[in-house]
């Protein structure tokens, strides 16, 4: 495996492209390998590191089926979908209650 070359943060050369870089463009990398890492010192910690791919070798995003559509439509609904009471709630049920907020703070416990 050939070392990665790292450049420090803002100064990578021209043609290389995170993958948010990528994505504005519309690419993804497409399978290639990792070109090169940017990274940007901390203090206490770590630098932060991001990957960098080369932009020529980048493809075009696959664009969404229909299918691709109805699958994410289905998999937010089930996200609105509360388990208790197996309503829609109108919005995406929070993890920490794991349930729509009239079930999880029922009128009894309100009125106290």
């Amino acid at each position: 495996m050939a070392a990665v070359p790292v450049y420090r943060w803002r100064l990578a050369p021209d043609g290389l492209a995170t993958r948010r870089q990528l994505r504005a463009l519309g690419l993804r990398p497409g399978g290639q390998d990792v070109a090169a890492q940017v990274e940007r010192p901390r203090r206490r910690r770590g630098p932060l590191v991001a990957y960098l791919y080369a932009i020529d070798l980048a493809k075009p995003v696959r664009p969404m089926t229909p299918a691709k559509w109805a699958s994410l439509a289905r998999a937010n609904a089930a996200r609105r979908r509360c388990p208790e009471c197996r309503r829609d709630a109108g919005y995406v049920i929070p993890t920490s209650l794991g349930m729509c907020s009239p079930c999880a703070y029922p009128e009894e416990q309100r009125a106290a």
